[in-house]
């Protein structure tokens, strides 16, 4: 068969649907490269059990001892308390509501108390106010990779659009306020970009097949419901680029809700957040059994949580992905933990 090219895959989107899991942890060995970005020669097909945690979504306000603070608070006092500790902690965007510095100077210090390392990715929430100048300023770099014990982590910032404020002499807050809608239809469709397209390419060019690979994206890689912007308008480039491997494991933020999918060799999954749960959007599952129940909008912590993923030898072996949620909303079969 004819190899089909990044850029005559441009478009071609393969619809799937949802259902649930989670991330956030997969327990240790030695020889950890965590921090050090860039390419790494092929990694081991078989690797030893490590763990992470994964939280997101927070959206904190610039309002003094909001409730969102507390309920970001306990995630990191959670993980803290771990046993055994993670080995490190991503965070998968939207820290901020309206990308105020007050609020992304609230977020920072609380991310700050987590005894491990993390690696973080903006959400549109932290963005469109200055356009990510101050979520650089203060974390870096929007997309990244590094290698830990024999797997290779993506975090890429899937939010960026085509600029629909210049000619309509938005004012930044405008501007923001335009992408913070749910419907965001005026803002256009979310991507990573051709920039980080051809990173990405160059990043796992020299990576063998049989390299276990997990990505981040604020959105989903694949059409869950567009009209949300659950999507990301490059995702069929994204699993062309990182089609040559056996397995791949994406999470993304954004959906605040249990939601899975499987496309090729890639399994998405939805994260929980910290702030509030979204209700489902109104689309046919192939999975409907396997989803979070209707949360109590009177429980401050029903249907928000973190994350945790199991995986044992082989990437493709033995995964099991857990979300650790404050409230009894998990049906049986969920909490049991989704196999991957």
């Amino acid at each position: 068969m004819e190899k089909i090219s990044r850029r005559n895959f441009l478009g071609m989107s393969v619809k799937a649907t949802a259902a649930t899991f989670v991330a956030g942890t997969f327990a240790p060995a030695s020889n950890s490269f965590f921090g050090l970005a860039g390419i790494a020669e092929a990694a081991t097909k078989k690797i030893s059990p490590f763990t992470f945690a994964v939280i997101t979504d927070a959206h904190l306000h610039d309002i003094k001892d909001h409730k969102f603070d507390r309920i970001l608070e306990r995630a990191v006092d959670d993980i803290n308390k771990m046993n055994p500790a993670p080995d490190f902690v991503l965070y998968g965007g939207d820290l901020g509501q309206l990308a105020k510095p007050g609020e992304l100077d609230k977020g920072k210090p609380i991310l700050t108390r987590l005894k491990v390392p993390y690696r973080i990715i903006p959400g549109e929430h932290d963005w469109y106010l200055d356009l990510g100048k101050g979520w650089k300023d203060r974390f870096g770099t929007d997309h990244w990779s590094f290698d830990h014990k024999g797997v290779h982590f993506i975090g890429m910032n899937s939010i960026l659009v085509d600029d629909y404020w210049t000619g309509r002499s938005l004012t930044p807050d405008e501007r923001m306020g335009w992408c913070a809608e749910l419907e965001s239809h005026r803002c256009g469709a979310w991507g990573v970009g051709s920039e980080q397209l051809d990173w990405l390419e160059k990043d796992v060019a020299k990576l063998s097949p049989d390299t276990p690979v997990f990505i981040m994206t604020h959105s989903p890689l694949w059409d869950y419901y567009p009209r949300w912007n659950f999507q990301t308008r490059d995702a069929p480039e994204i699993r062309q680029i990182l089609s040559k491997f056996d397995k791949v494991i994406a999470i993304h933020g954004h959906v605040h809700q249990v939601v899975y999918n499987s496309m090729g060799n890639m399994t998405s999954a939805g994260l929980l957040s910290t702030s509030w749960p979204w209700p489902y959007p109104n689309v046919q599952m192939p999975y409907p059994s396997i989803r979070m129940n209707r949360a109590d909008p009177a429980d401050i912590y029903d249907g928000l949580g973190g994350h945790k993923v199991t995986l044992a030898g082989d990437m493709g072996l033995g995964g099991t992905l857990n979300y650790q949620v404050w409230s009894d909303l998990l049906p049986a079969n969920v909490q049991a933990g989704i196999k991957l």
